[in-house]
């Protein structure tokens, strides 16, 4: 099992994410993270889907995917070939001495503050998955309150866009119903 990062590029339609999502769980697979949004053009929206599978299940669920009417594109994001973010909100105990030791933690992560009680900080931080993390488990020790995360959104390196990048032959689905934009070539 290992930890995959997938773009899909669908039409922003009633159902859609239910519909990818509702694939996945049919199949027994958990989904570790999963972002949309709207894209550049209207009409479209990118989903980030983030899940730890096989090879071979992962090819299966890509070609079951392309099926679906609305998805466009499938792209997976392979490691270090993309730039992967993620943000988190962190309210955390900052009572005492501890609020300056935070305060450098923040400083350190370049990550900002933005509320401060008497007894809690709010803070937001962005970056790749990792730093998340790690800013997380130092700020355990204090007490975290409470953590909105966004889940991770990720765009491949280079010049190229999701329509015009080409899937790896690993993870290659089905080819495009007719009429349709892309499919996983």
């Amino acid at each position: 099992m290992s930890t995959h990062t997938l773009s899909v590029l669908v039409e922003d339609r009633p159902g859609v994410l239910t519909r990818v999502a509702g694939l996945f769980a049919a199949r027994g697979y958990n989904i570790d993270s999963l972002a949309v949004g709207p894209t550049e053009e209207d009409g479209l929206s990118r989903m980030t889907v983030v899940v730890q599978l096989e090879t071979k299940s992962l090819e299966q669920v890509t070609k079951q995917l392309n099926k679906l009417i609305n998805v466009i594109k499938i792209l997976e994001h392979e490691p270090g070939e993309a730039v992967e973010r993620e943000l988190a909100l962190i309210k955390v105990r900052a009572d005492g001495d501890n609020r300056a030791r935070i305060m450098e933690i923040c400083e350190v992560f370049r990550v900002r503050v933005l509320d401060v009680t008497h007894r809690t900080l709010l803070i937001e931080g962005t970056g790749a998955p990792e730093k998340i993390e790690a800013l997380l488990e130092l700020l355990r020790d204090f007490g975290i309150v409470e953590v909105s995360r966004t889940g991770r959104i990720a765009l491949a390196r280079g010049d190229r866009g999701i329509r015009e990048r080409v899937q790896r032959k690993a993870v290659a689905g089905a080819e495009g119903a007719p009429g349709r934009v892309g499919g996983s070539t």
